[in-house]
This record gives C-alpha cells, structure tokens and sequence, in this order.
C-alpha cells in the first residue's frame, strides 16, 4: 500500500524536499477534510443529505423516486449471487466501468445504487491514511491505536491477534453507524520479511511464514467473524457467509523491496523459484485465505518472474481463486495497473492494454491514486477496453460480482442488526485501551538481562536520569508507527516512568545534536546524579518504513557515542530500551559491561509509555521473543537486497536468509530469542524415538530427494519411498506429545513453547529448522503447565523439494522444543510402507 496516500507515484517521491514538504501538508489536508455526498460521501450511505445505514432501504429509494420492490437486488430472500447478479445487469457498460474503482461512484439516481469509498486501512488500529471513507473528527475524535504489528507478533500469542482483530472491527463497526467508516479494509500487510534492510518490518508478523500466516489467519478471523452465536447465513455457501468488516491479506506476492539503491518496488522484477514461492512468499496467503477465510487479497507492484503481480493470471486467477479457493474479491495495490505503464513499461502496454490484461488475470478492482487529476486505470480505460474487444463484458460483470458479493455479506444493502448498536462509546473504551496496553506488555523482549540488573524496585530509587532522543522520551509520534490514525490517548515513556519514580532527570536531543562534546558531556552529567539511568534509542519512520529501506543495521546519529558515554559515566549499569522494527546492531551495548540490560520495545503504540514502564519497574514479566533474527551489521556486506534466494549461495558468497537458512557467525540475537525475570526448565514423556509407519497406497506418488553432497550421505541401500507427495495423501497420521513447562524461578510469568521439526541430518538444501506450532503459558512462580502438541506429519514434517514438490520425507527428523539452552528434542523415524 502507498506510504500514507502518495507513495505509489515515483514522480511525485522525486520532488525537490520544499515541494515534497508542501505536497505533503495538501495530501494530509484533503485526506482528513470531510468530502460531500457528490463527490462521493463517506458512508455508511448518504442519499439526499441523509443517511442510512444499508442501501435497501425503501425511505431512501423513495427519496430517489424510485420504487424498492422493483429491484430484486433488494429482494433479501433471494440467495446473494442472484440479487448480486441482477444488480450487475441493470448497469449500462459506462455504469459498471465507473464501479470498477476504489471510489465506486455507484448509479443511484437511476437504480439506487450509491457511491462506496473502498479504500480503508486497519494495520493496527482504525486508520484515516488514504483518500477512503474513514475520517475522525468531533464525534469519534480517534480510535485506539494498538503496538505495530511485529510487537504483536513479538507475543506469539494467537489469542491476543485475535482479540485485536475483533476490537479493531468493533470500532470500524461503531465509526460506521456514525458516517465516520466504511467496511472494507485492506489490512493485515503478511509480506515476510526476507531481508533485515526492508523498511516495512513495522508492518509485519516478521520473518518466519508459518508465524505470518498464523498471525494473518487470526487477525482476519477477529476482523471478520461475527460473535459467537451470531447467524452468519449462507447455508455452508462460504460465498454467503456474513462478515462484520472486510480484512484483505495483502501484498501478494513476493514483495519485500522498496527502494534501496537502484531498486525500487514499481520498477523491480522479483526473481524468485517456485521452490521458495511456495515455501515461503505464497505460505502466508495461502493461510490467510484458506484457515482465515479472507474476503480480499491484494496483488503488488512489483514483478515476479518478469510478470506484473496484478496482471499474473497463473498468481491471481489459478493460486488465489482456484487453488486457494478465495471467497472475495482482489485489489490492486494502489496505482499498480498505472505502474505497468508508466514505471515498469511493461511490453510497451497502453492503458487499454494494461487494463485489459490485469481484469483478465483476475484484478477485480483497481485502487488509483488522487493527486494527478486521473482517475484509476479501470474507470479510465474500461469502456474502451471493451469496446476495442480487449476485454469482454462478462470480464468486467464477474469483477463487479466479486466486489458486490462482499458487499452483500456486509450487509451493505440489507443492515446488520447485531451492530446497529454500537456507537461513539465503543470506540476507544476502557477496555479496547487497556487491550492495547496489554499488548504492548506481550510484545516487549528482553534481550539482555546481566546479574539481573532488571527489574527495577521503584521503593529504592529516589531518582531516575531518562536520557535519549527527544522523539523516544516524549514519543507521542513514534511509538504510533506507521498506517496510524488519531490514538485515544498517548502515554510516553517519560510520562509512566515519572509516575513510578519521585524524580526523573531528563536529558534530550534531537536528532543530529548529539555527537557534540558539549552534549555528551550534558547526557553523562545527567546519568551520575540519579540512582539509576534509563536511556531510550532506536530508530523512527525517517529510517525505516514504506518507500525507505535500510543501507545499514546500525544505530543513526551518533547513538552509540553516547550510549556508551552515559554508561562510562553512570555509577551503574544503565539500562537501555530500542525502539524500532526491524534488528538494530547493538552488539556494542551487549558486549558492555556497563549496559546491564537491553529491552526492544518496537513501536509499541498509544500505550506504549505505559508497557515499557510496566516491564522495567516488574509490574509485568516480559514474555515476548523476537519475530525476526537480529544480525550483526557485517551481514548487509555480505547479500545484497534484491537477490531473493533464501538459501546460501556458494557460488556468489551470499549467506542464507532468516533462521530457516542461515548459519553463520553474524547473528546477534536468534529468531525467538527473549528473556524472562524468572527461570523455566523442560520435562516430557517423550524421551525415546518415535516410529511413525505412513502406509503409501499404489496409487500415491513417491517423489525423489535431495540428499547431501559427499561420500556416505545417502542412505544405502536407498530406500523404495525417499519422499511421499503430500498433495496425493490423506495426511491423517499425527505425532502426539506434551511439554511440561515449570517455573523454578520467583515470580510469574508467561512463557512461549516453540517447535520446530528438521528433516533427517542426510537430507540436502533443506531448512536448519522450521517453525511448526507454539504456544505461550503462563506459570505462576513455583508451579508448573503442561503443554500439549499434536503435529500432522504431512504438515509439520514436510519440506519443500528443489523440484517445488512438498514431500514428507522418509528417515529420522527432529522435534526441538524451545530455543537456546532450554531446548529438548527427540526423534520422529517415518517409515514410508510402500503397499505390495
């Protein structure tokens, strides 16, 4: 999605900084000023300067003078594909095309269909980024602003995505009934990220796709799924089944560069194997659309295998619609249909051409950008697209079908009564923001811990020196992230620490003024007046976020002069909390003696003031673990962002990439690294090896391996099944075990079970590890939990093969139980019976 709502157009990102500053502030003004029902009002629905909360409305037809009984689309005992299907068919041709866009213009004054405003955003919070139908203003002055999505992902907590998810859709839901919303919402982002430079990590669950996808599968279920007990309809039709807001997974597919040197995301050609498509890009939408039932997914800019994403029937029409089975519609990433001509010039495409063969691939709806005076490539281009027999109309019918479908499930046209309630006072209660600060507190890690100097005892303290970036003390902006909108409150970190402790010494700079003798003089002068010194750093939205990758790893503006010239001068070790997305090189302060504890908080939203006090003075037992690895900044000299292989590549000198395939020396902190105040230990019955015999019938499909290069790696005698195809199995067979997790330590607090499989030690080119389930406790202090496991073999155990088969294969894999020194891991043997 475009960085607030203009980062699409290259042209526009090339103005000089003084234009830039002042396009800016017009963008920002005309995405927050209130837009009339004639140039298409903000919803719920605006006829006549009144509105109504669905369009079948016989009140609202008549004010049109028009008949309601005479539109069988308003027929609610009709099945939804009927009524969807009558609508579609009384538009003119000009008619359909003008509904083809994010700012639908309907065809009210003739069948009472009115304009619709597509375009919403919800990646942590109701957001009023873009020219869509969400706005804040005297009634719902802002909404509750929950931790980004890595720190949410940083919780390895399925329960809480979800929680969110239903908060989020609640608000929507309330903002709505006010005319402050609309219902569709082109939110979770679940682009993996691949390398640790990418500026959109904010954005994301991180770099493992199963933890993507499962982060994606719950959010989607939370915004979607109406309460339990509720009536979805439908009739086992997932078509018909009614949802409370739309959520669209988003951006498919393998996207993951946005401007970093010469690449840019509108420009660039992502070349990539159908081995690491299907193990790693596709995974996540996969989830999302077949576990999360999502009613949207979204194609992206850039090219795959020299194929626009938004015009690749083999990704849009045969993996999401058929393969996946998508029950919704797709959407271009803003501008993305524009990009084909005029960024990536695509074979030469005109805007006929490039609107023909993205609607032809699948693209039902294209998002445009506003301010260059055109309207989207669809409305534009349409009409002449079939008229000049690029297209047929029944391309364009079966587009506006799917949109106006999801409409339907809404119920955008009949009213959803379990929600007519909702209003101002569920929008920003006291629950929805002491959810958010309660996920800020998950998704806070603690990365070092020494002689546990946290956590602080605020009875003892008489006083704390807070030093660090202007922006990160009082941070009422970056904390909120990125896709924000306005937050209910912001409680900065300044603010919670003043309330825990009587004086707070504070010393503060901006960026770029740090690194002078007189400042760091000032900050050390500041770290030995108090008892104990707190010093906040990191990063912000300048360094990292859409359209602006990292060239380096490491902290900007001096940070590390100073941090460690406060540590010198503090009487004892400081403490230091980062905020950022993605891994910052703080090697420096871990291998410092005078730092004695590191904490990520991330971007941990309005609350987050509140989390990271709670977490330094013991109030709450951190309990979250890094979403994505932490490598040292020697790891960017060694790959380059655009080369999008995950595994090493001998030949090149390149590394692998995330956990799953990288074993080098430049890690600092492991994927699910983070500490805790208390200590766990592990115990399970399972202790021995475990012989699982899979019967393969004459029927099912054995598939070769790769083995390891070198004398004695494979097997000998090979054996007559070296890997079972999953795609022609049952795949009823299970591992069954349980953990029990105790805590030997002095105080609660939750923990996360993570398990991951290895493929037998003879198999080649596979995963170090992978990422199968996990599951966060808690265990007061002295007691203990049992966790239990169920693990289907084919799919936990399956790897994809170089030949993009996803096999199982036959011989000794592993089940590892946790990360680091508390791990335990035993043997799974899958004995592959070839029937006779």
């Amino acid at each position: 999605m475009p960085l607030a709502t203009m980062a699409s157009a290259s042209s526009f990102l090339r103005l000089p900084a003084p234009l830039l500053a002042a396009a800016l502030l017009l963008c920002a003004i005309a995405a927050t000023s209130p837009v009339t029902a004639g140039t298409g009002g903000r919803g719920p629905i605006n006829t006549n300067g009144k509105t109504y909360t669905k369009v079948c409305d016989p009140s609202r037809f008549a004010s049109l003078g028009l008949d309601m009984s005479r539109f069988r689309y308003c027929d609610a005992s009709l099945p939804y594909a009927d009524r969807v299907r009558d609508l579609v068919g009384r538009l003119t041709l000009e008619e359909k095309v003008r509904n083809l866009g994010d700012r639908a213009e309907g065809a009210e004054a003739r069948v009472g269909l009115p304009p619709y405003y597509w375009w919403g955003e919800a990646l942590h919070g109701v957001s009023d980024v873009g020219p869509g139908g969400t706005r804040f203003g005297d009634v719902v002055p802002g909404a509750t602003s929950f931790p980004l999505v890595i720190n949410s992902a940083a919780s390895f907590n399925e329960s809480l995505w979800r929680a969110i998810g239903a908060v989020v859709s609640t608000e929507i839901r309330a903002m709505y009934n006010l005319g402050h919303a609309e219902l569709t919402y082109w939110s979770p982002n679940i682009n993996v990220v691949r390398d640790p430079r990418w500026g959109r990590a904010s954005e994301t669950p991180g770099e493992d796709p199963f933890l993507v996808g499962r982060y994606a599968v719950n959010f989607v279920r939370g915004m979607q799924d109406l309460a339990a007990g509720a009536s979805s309809s439908g009739a086992g039709d997932p078509f018909a089944r009614r949802i409370k807001v739309s959520s669209c997974c988003k951006h498919f597919a393998a996207y993951d560069v946005d401007a970093w040197r010469d690449a840019d995301r509108l420009t660039f050609d992502a070349r990539v194997t159908e081995r690491d498509m299907a193990e790693t890009f596709e995974r996540p939408f996969q989830m999302c659309i077949r576990d999360g039932d999502a009613s949207c997914v979204m194609c992206s800019y850039n090219r795959v295998n020299g194929v626009p994403a938004c015009a690749d029937a083999g990704l849009l029409t045969e993996t999401v619609r058929r393969r996946w089975q998508l029950h919704g519609y797709i959407v271009s990433d803003c501008d993305s249909v524009r990009v084909m001509v005029r960024d990536a010039r695509w074979l030469n495409f005109t805007g006929v051409e490039a609107t023909a063969a993205a609607m032809k691939a699948g693209l039902d709806l294209d998002c445009g950008m506003f301010w260059e005076g055109a309207r989207d490539f669809f409305t534009t281009y349409g009409v002449d697209a079939v008229r000049q027999g690029k297209i047929a109309e029944a391309d364009v019918d079966n587009a506006l079908g799917n949109v106006y479908l999801t409409l339907m499930r809404l119920g955008f046209f009949d009213g959803s009564p379990e929600f007519e309630a909702l209003g101002a006072g569920d929008v920003c209660s006291g629950d929805h923001v002491e959810l958010a600060a309660d996920a800020a507190r998950q998704g806070m890690v603690l990365l070092k811990n020494d002689a546990r100097r946290l956590p602080l005892d605020p009875r003892k303290i008489n006083s704390v020196s807070l030093v660090g970036l202007l922006q990160h003390i009082n941070a009422t902006d970056v904390m909120l992230g990125d896709y924000r909108g306005k937050p209910c409150r912001v409680v900065t970190p300044y603010n919670a620490i003043s309330n825990m402790v009587n004086t707070t010494h504070v010393h503060a700079c901006d960026n770029g003024a740090c690194d002078t003798a007189g400042a760091i003089g000032k900050a050390a002068r500041t770290a030995r007046i108090a008892d104990e010194t707190i010093v906040i750093a990191g990063l912000n939205m300048s360094v990292e976020r859409e359209s602006n990758d990292r060239e380096d790893l490491l902290l900007p503006w001096n940070q590390t002069g100073w941090i460690n010239a406060v540590a010198e001068a503090s009487p004892n070790p400081i403490v230091l909390v980062i905020m950022s997305a993605g891994g910052v090189d703080v090697s420096f302060a871990q291998n410092n003696s005078k730092i004695g504890a590191i904490v990520w908080a991330g971007y941990p939203g309005e609350e987050g003031g509140t989390a990271i006090a709670d977490v330094l003075f013991g109030k709450h037992n951190p309990g979250g673990r890094l979403p994505l690895t932490w490598f040292k900044n020697e790891y960017v000299n060694q790959i380059p962002m655009t080369s999008m292989a995950l595994r090493p590549d001998a030949a090149r000198g390149y590394p692998g990439r995330t956990y799953k395939f990288y074993d080098g020396p430049a890690v600092l902190y492991p994927f699910g690294h983070g500490l805790s105040y208390t200590t766990f230990t592990y115990a399970s019955a399972t202790t021995g090896a475990t012989v699982i015999t899979v019967p393969v019938a004459a029927w099912e499909h054995c598939r070769a391996l790769t083995y390891r290069s070198g004398g004695g790696a494979a097997p000998s005698p090979p054996p007559a099944c070296p890997a079972l195809d999953v795609a022609s199995h049952r795949c009823d067979e299970s591992v069954r075990f349980a953990v029990t997790v105790r805590n030997t330590g002095g105080v609660g607090g939750d923990h996360v079970v993570p398990v991951y499989t290895a493929p037998p030690a003879e198999v080649g080119d596979a995963p170090l590890k992978q990422l199968v389930a996990f599951r966060r406790v808690f265990v007061p202090a002295g007691g203990a939990v049992e966790v239990p496991f169920e693990l289907n073999v084919c799919g936990d155990f399956a790897i994809v093969e170089e030949t993009a088969y996803n096999v199982v294969p036959s011989g000794a894999s592993a089940v590892i139980v946790g990360d680091d020194a508390l791990a335990l891991s035993f043997v799974v043997t899958i004995n592959l019976a070839v029937s006779a």
